[in-house]
C-alpha cells in the first residue's frame, strides 16, 4: 500500500525489539442540572477538551507486532492503554495486533494504524513510505542510542596515537576513551577518520549480513567512502573479535565491546585487539505516528506519553518496562535518525 515505494526490508528483521502496545478506553465525566447543563452544552468540561485535542480520530489505535513482544507483559497492554487514554482526556486507545512488521507499517500508511513503535531502518522506511513522522525515541540504561564498535590488530595502521587502557586493560584510541577521565566519548562517529585507512579489496569481519548495527551502519560508513571491501559474516559477536585476535582479517565489527565475551580463552584480548573507531550514533527503537494525524495531535500524543514515562528510569510494574524493557521515552536524537535514513537508502533496495 505504500504509494511512494514501500519495501519489503526482509533482510531488516533486526534482532531488537518492541513492537508496540495498546488498548483501552476512558470516557470523560461532565455532570450538572437543569440551567448549569445548558451551560456545559455550550462550555466543554476539563476533560472534553482535552479528548478534543485529537480530532482526527474517534479511536487512537496503537500496533503491536505480536511476536516481538520483549517480556511476559502481564496485562501491561491494557494498562499502558487506560494510562494514555487518561492523559488524553478519555480518548478510547485500542491495540491492533500484525502478524509481521511490513502489515504493521501497511496498516500505519493506510492509516488502520495511529502509533508504531519500531526500529531504526523501519522508522527511515516508514517516513518515506507512509509520511509517518517519529515523535519518540526509547531510552535504555540511560541512553537513547548506541554504536557498533570497529577494531583491529593492526593499531599502527588505525590508531592516530598511543591506545589507552579503560580500568580493566582493554585499549582503545582515536578519542574513545579518555584515560585522565575515565570517561568513553559521546556516541558517534568517533574515530570514523581512520576508516579511510582501509584498502581496496581488504577483509572486514561483521557478525551477520542481516544485523543493521553490526553490518548495515558500519557497511554504510565504508560505503560513504568509496571503499570495496570482502564482506566476511562470523556468526555472533565474540567470534568477530576472535577472526581479528587470530590475524584471519585485519578489521571487524561488534554491537558490544565482544572482546570481554572471549577474554577467559583470551587473556591477552583486550590488548591484542584495540577498538578505534564507532559507527553511530544509532537510534533505539522508536514510536512513529500516521501522518493521519495533525502535527498538533502528534505533539500532544507525544506529551502524553512522556508524561507516562516520567522522569526516573522505568522499572517492574511499569507497563512501558513490562511490556517492552525500555526505562524511558525522550524526544528524537535527529543526528541518529539522519544516520538511520542514510543507511536506509544504502540499504533498503536490498533483498
Amino acid at each position: 500500500m505504500f504509494s511512494m515505494r514501500m519495501k519489503s526490508m526482509t533482510a531488516l528483521g533486526l534482532a531488537s525489539l518492541f513492537m508496540l502496545l495498546l488498548g483501552a478506553c476512558a470516557e470523560g465525566d461532565g455532570g450538572g442540572g437543569g440551567n448549569e447543563a445548558q451551560d456545559q452544552t455550550e462550555e466543554p468540561s476539563g476533560d472534553s477538551a482535552a479528548e478534543a485535542n485529537i480530532t482526527s480520530v474517534d479511536t487512537l489505535v496503537m500496533g503491536l507486532v505480536a511476536s516481538e513482544s520483549e517480556q511476559e507483559s502481564d496485562g501491561a497492554e491494557e494498562r499502558l492503554a487506560e494510562e494514555l487514554s487518561d492523559e488524553l482526556g478519555g480518548v478510547p486507545v485500542e491495540i491492533e495486533e500484525f502478524e509481521t512488521h511490513n502489515s504493521a507499517l501497511r496498516a500505519v500508511d493506510a492509516g488502520d494504524a495511529h502509533l508504531l513503535m519500531t526500529t531504526a531502518l523501519r522508522i527511515a522506511e516508514a517516513e518515506e513510505g507512509a509520511g509517518a513522522a517519529a515523535i519518540l525515541q526509547s531510552v535504555r540504561n540511560g541512553e537513547s542510542v548506541h554504536v557498533a564498535q570497529w577494531f583491529t590488530n593492526d593499531p599502527h595502521t588505525y590508531c592516530e596515537e598511543r591506545p589507552v587502557a579503560d580500568e580493566a586493560g582493554y585499549l582503545f584510541c582515536n578519542g574513545i576513551y579518555d584515560e585522565e577521565t575515565g570517561q568513553r566519548a559521546e556516541y558517534g562517529p568517533v574515530g570514523a577518520e581512520a576508516l579511510e585507512n582501509i584498502p581496496d579489496g581488504s577483509s572486514v569481519t561483521y557478525v551477520d549480513e542481516g544485523l543493521a548495527a553490526t553490518y548495515f551502519f558500519p557497511q554504510t560508513q565504508i560505503d560513504a567512502l568509496g571503499t570495496e571491501v570482502d564482506a566476511r559474516f562470523a556468526g555472533d559477536q565474540a567470534q568477530s573479535v576472535l577472526d581479528v585476535y587470530h590475524g584471519e582479517v585485519a578489521v571487524g565489527t561488534s554491537g558490544i565491546d565482544a572482546r570481554r565475551q572471549v577474554v577467559e580463552d583470551t587473556p591477552d584480548v583486550g590488548e591484542e585487539v584495540v577498538v578505534f573507531a564507532w559507527a553511530g550514533p544509532i537510534p533505539n527503537p522508536g514510536i512513529i505516528a500516521s501522518d493521519v494525524l495533525s502535527e498538533e495531535e502528534h505533539q500532544v500524543i507525544t506529551e502524553a506519553l512522556l508524561a507516562i514515562a516520567g522522569d526516573e528510569d522505568l522499572g517492574e510494574g511499569d507497563p512501558l518496562y513490562d511490556v517492552y524493557g525500555i526505562h524511558g521515552l525522550t524526544e528524537p536524537n535527529e543526528e541518529s535518525l539522519e544516520f538511520a535514513r542514510e543507511v536506509y537508502e544504502n540499504f533498503g533496495d536490498r533483498p
